[in-house]
């Protein structure tokens, strides 16, 4: 049986507003293409399937029609659990429907707990593995609160709800597994010693960022652990069989050079040879860093290349450019690249070391900062005057809007 591991498609999901419904299309179309061309026969997804717990119609468009494509093609089993970023309700809402086309969705805990134990098919139809579907795991699915409880109690809890609820499933497939079936457990969750990368949009789950497992929940006799959350592609604990697949796109600029990947399992009775496959990338991200020389030579070489990049813009120079993104656009003008952020460190720099040795900036409120700020750029009184009115008046409609958002 080959089967292929996936998670945190993330659909939906923007990058400094922009939208990337068309990098998750190229990327599903890959992956149906590969599915057809490897002859998978199932298909795990470890969550995180959108970005958001209310996806919009393009992002749920997306989804139905890879599954639709997947349900008709060699791939006769696919299993997708519900991570933090998803809504339960949603997901479940079609379960039963995707049901009969061998789809199994587990959004949140089973009632029943039996229903996250899935036996797998091979293409004659007999049970080929077993899989233990566990969802991302909710407080309030594994730990009961008590009045006076510390965050290290909570913790501790935390750790042994989902300890206890995932020996309760694996020991039912071990029931099942009479002529010794691979055993593969889904998850999504943050294991002990797990890599990140600043800025990549991986939430911290539970209250206090506390409750990382260690993998020693985890019994021996599973023969694969498929899990998500974390966007990195990397092994857990050095084991070949315990995986996070890490998104398939990256989920920021800190990722831009990283290498995507899926995780192939095919398994050779309980012996599963694991290996990795690279995922193309679909949208070219750069991160330039430096003064305006460094920058304007970074994207006349890129101009060069004539082709579709994303840029994030770190201006480091000693000069204050006040009309920097002005400047940069003109720089781009004309060509492919689209630039989304623009970070200007000189500002910053230069506001930080207004700041006294026992002041921070908690200790400022917005119109001292701003105060700061005209004092860095010696604004003369006469431009005080106007600049301080249409702060304000921007103050003044952020906090408008704020207010509009608390009421709805």
């Amino acid at each position: 049986m080959k089967i292929i591991h996936t998670s945190d498609w993330h659909l939906g999901r923007s990058l400094y507003n922009r939208k990337r419904y068309e990098e998750s299309a190229d990327f599903l179309n890959w992956l149906a293409d590969l599915i057809d061309s490897e002859n998978i026969d199932a298909l795990l997804i470890a969550g995180d399937v959108f970005d958001n717990s209310t996806p919009s119609n393009r992002a749920q468009e997306l989804y139905y029609s890879f599954l639709s494509r997947i349900a008709v093609s060699c791939c006769k089993n696919i299993i997708i659990i519900a991570g933090n970023h998803d809504s339960p309700s949603l997901l479940n809402a079609s379960k039963d429907l995707l049901k009969v086309m061998n789809i199994f969705v587990i959004g949140s805990v089973e009632e029943n707990i039996e229903n996250e134990v899935i036996v797998l098919k091979d293409k004659i139809d007999l049970p080929a593995a077993i899989v233990c579907a566990v969802p991302y795991l909710r407080d309030k699915d594994i730990r009961t609160s008590e009045i006076g409880e510390d965050i290290g109690q909570k913790n501790i809890k935390l750790i042994e709800g989902i300890k206890n609820h995932y020996h309760k499933v694996l020991e039912i497939a071990r029931q099942k597994s009479s002529a010794s079936l691979p055993i593969i457990a889904m998850g999504h969750l943050f294991t002990t010693g797990g890599k990140t990368i600043k800025d990549d949009g991986v939430r911290e789950l539970y209250v206090g960022s506390l409750a990382h497992v260690n993998s020693s929940i985890f019994p021996d006799y599973i023969d694969y652990l498929a899990l998500g959350h974390l966007h990195i592609p990397q092994k857990i604990a050095t084991r070949d069989n315990m995986r996070y697949s890490g998104s398939p796109l990256p989920m920021g600029f800190g990722e831009a050079k990283d290498i995507k990947k899926l995780i192939s399992i095919e398994f050779r009775g309980n012996n599963p040879i694991v290996q990795e496959i690279e995922i193309p990338s679909f949208q070219r991200l750069e991160r330039i860093s430096g003064d305006l020389n460094v920058i304007q030579k970074c994207i006349e070489d890129f101009k060069s290349i004539n082709n579709n990049i994303w840029l994030e813009i770190e201006y480091t120079g000693e000069e204050i450019i006040p009309n920097l993104k002005t400047v940069i656009d003109e720089l781009v003008n004309d060509s492919d690249i689209e630039v989304l952020r623009i970070n200007n460190k000189r500002i910053l720099r230069r506001y930080i070391e207004r700041i006294t040795e026992d002041e921070t900036l908690d200790d400022l409120n917005e119109n001292q900062v701003f105060a700061r700020c005209l004092d860095v750029h010696e604004i003369t009184a006469d431009e005080r005057l106007a600049l301080n009115q249409c702060y304000q008046e921007i103050l003044f409609d952020l906090q408008d809007k704020n207010s509009d958002q608390c009421t709805h």
